[in-house]
């Protein structure tokens, strides 16, 4: 098992929430966060001046069987990128073990697939 995590622009969540449902993602948690990028300029939009270097954005945290691993990793490339700086950066780590509070079990048939 793994856990995916992404961070990705605000603007882009909603396409990237459809994206993972109908790829059969069907489950996962977001909030919004606030980072500081690389980019330390201001920029001016609709007449007002901001920073770049404050950002909002969304972090998405996926826990997914290894063989949906690479499909959600393409899922967030495509539908994530925008070409700018400050489209996100997606995490990949090992999850060890799971279990469902709810029965008791443990192990990956904690995660359903979807039927």
């Amino acid at each position: 098992m793994k856990k995916i995590e992404a961070i990705i622009r605000k603007t882009k969540f909603e396409d990237v929430k459809e994206a993972l449902l109908q790829s059969d993602i069907n489950w996962f948690e977001y909030h919004s966060v606030h980072g500081i990028g690389q980019s330390r300029e201001e920029r001016i939009y609709r007449g007002v001046q901001y920073a770049t270097d404050v950002i909002e954005r969304v972090a998405l945290t996926i826990v997914c069987r290894d063989q949906f691993v690479e499909p959600t990793i393409k899922v967030l490339l495509e539908v994530a990128h925008t070409g700018e700086i400050g489209d996100g950066r997606i995490f990949v780590s090992d999850v060890i073990d799971t279990w469902s509070i709810r029965t008791g079990e443990n192990g990956d048939t904690v995660l359903r697939d979807k039927k």
